[in-house]
C-alpha cells in the first residue's frame, strides 16, 4: 500500500516537475511585437531592455510588424478611419501566438480591445505634453497672423485654432525625422507640434522650442506612456510584465481612457484629457473642441484615486451636459 502510495506520488511530482520546466522553456523566449519605426523600435527596446534585465536568462527579441497606419502615408488619419491604424496588425499577431506581447503607444489604442487581450502594464509615464519645434526659433504665442503650423493631429489643431485664430494649420504625417525633414523643406511652415515624449525617446530633445504648456494645448489621453499589450489568459506572459507596471501611471491613463470611452472619441475628434495624481488625490482636464476651434468645452475634476473609473465618466458628462455633446454629434454625422 505504502509503495502504491509513493508510486502515485512520485508520479504526480513528475507530472509538475515536467509541467513546470515545460512552462519555463516556453518563456525561455520572448517575442515582442512592435511597429516599424525608428520612435517604436526605441519604445519596445526600452521595454526589452527593462525584461532582459529582470529575466537575465531569457532571449528577448523584437519583432517588427507594419500597421496600416504605417501603410497609409499619403493621407490625414482622420480619413483612413479610427480604430487600431496603429495596433490591429499587431494584435492579429499576438492573437494568433506569433508574439507573446505587444508595445504600444497609449494614446494610440482604442479604449476597447479586441476579445482575449488586456492590457498587462503601463510603463511610467514621461512628461505627457506637447512641444513646439520651430524652423526659427520663434514661441508659439510670438507667430503672427497668417503664420503656419503643421501637425498631424485634430486634438492639437483645434486647440490651436482656438489659441490663435489667425494660425494656419496644416496636416503632416510621417514618423519625427520624416516630419522634421517636411518642415525644413517646406517654406510656408514656420513649425510643427509633436509629443515631446517621443522625442525624448529618440533623445533629440535639442530640438525643441518650446514645451507646449497645458493652458494652450492638453495633450492626448495616454501620451507619454507606454501599454504592454497581452493576451487575457496567458498566466505567465501576466506575471512576465508585471515588473513593468507603473501603477501610478495606469491610475492616471485608465481615468483618462474612461473619459475618452464615455465621449466616444479617437483620432476623428478633437478629444483631449490629462489626469494628474497628487498624493492620493486624482485630477482630470478634459476637453471637446469643434474641428476649427471655435467651440470648446473644457473641465476638470478631482476625486480620490481609487475612484478614477467614476472621475472619468463623471467629467465627461459634466462636458457633455455644458454642451460638447452637440460637437461630438455633428462630427459624428459627417465621419
Amino acid at each position: 500500500m505504502l509503495y502504491k502510495l509513493f508510486t502515485v506520488y512520485t508520479k504526480w511530482l513528475i507530472v509538475i516537475r515536467n509541467n513546470i520546466f515545460s512552462m519555463d522553456d516556453v518563456m525561455k523566449k520572448i517575442r515582442i511585437g512592435t511597429r516599424g519605426s525608428r520612435l517604436a523600435l526605441a519604445q519596445a527596446r526600452q521595454v526589452q531592455e527593462a525584461l532582459q534585465s529582470a529575466y537575465p536568462d531569457h532571449e528577448i527579441e523584437l519583432v517588427a510588424i507594419k500597421t496600416t497606419g504605417d501603410k497609409i502615408m499619403d493621407a490625414p488619419l482622420p480619413k483612413i478611419g479610427d480604430k487600431g491604424l496603429f495596433t490591429k496588425e499587431i494584435e492579429k499577431e499576438l492573437i494568433a501566438g506569433t508574439i507573446d506581447l505587444a508595445v504600444h503607444s497609449l494614446k494610440d489604442m482604442p479604449t476597447e480591445l479586441p476579445a482575449g487581450l488586456m492590457i498587462g502594464a503601463v510603463t511610467r509615464r514621461l512628461d505627457p505634453r506637447d512641444v513646439f519645434i520651430s524652423k526659427q526659433g520663434k514661441s508659439l504665442g510670438s507667430l503672427r497672423h497668417g503664420d503656419t503650423v503643421a501637425t498631424g493631429s485634430l486634438r492639437r489643431k483645434a486647440q490651436l485654432m482656438a489659441f490663435n485664430p489667425g494660425l494656419t494649420v496644416i496636416d503632416i504625417r510621417g514618423n519625427v525625422e520624416t516630419r522634421l525633414t517636411k518642415m525644413k523643406s517646406d517654406p510656408r511652415i514656420q513649425g510643427i507640434i509633436l509629443a515631446g515624449a517621443g522625442i525624448e525617446r529618440l533623445g533629440m530633445t535639442e530640438a525643441v522650442t518650446e514645451i507646449v504648456p497645458e493652458e494652450i494645448i492638453i495633450p492626448a489621453v495616454g501620451q507619454a506612456a507606454l501599454a504592454v499589450e497581452i493576451r487575457e489568459h496567458d498566466p505567465l506572459t501576466q506575471e512576465l510584465v508585471a515588473v513593468l507596471d507603473h501603477w501610478e501611471s495606469r491610475i492616471a491613463v485608465s481615468c483618462e481612457r474612461v473619459f475618452l470611452s464615455k465621449l466616444g472619441g479617437g483620432c476623428q475628434v478633437p478629444i483631449a484629457g490629462l489626469a494628474r495624481l497628487s498624493d492620493d488625490k486624482l485630477t482630470l482636464t478634459g476637453l471637446v473642441a469643434s474641428l476649427d476651434g471655435g467651440e470648446i468645452y473644457r473641465g476638470s475634476l478631482s476625486d480620490g484615486i481609487t475612484n478614477f473609473s467614476e472621475l472619468g465618466k463623471n467629467l465627461a458628462q459634466k462636458l457633455l451636459d455644458a454642451g460638447a455633446g452637440k460637437i461630438l454629434d455633428k462630427i459624428y454625422e459627417n465621419i
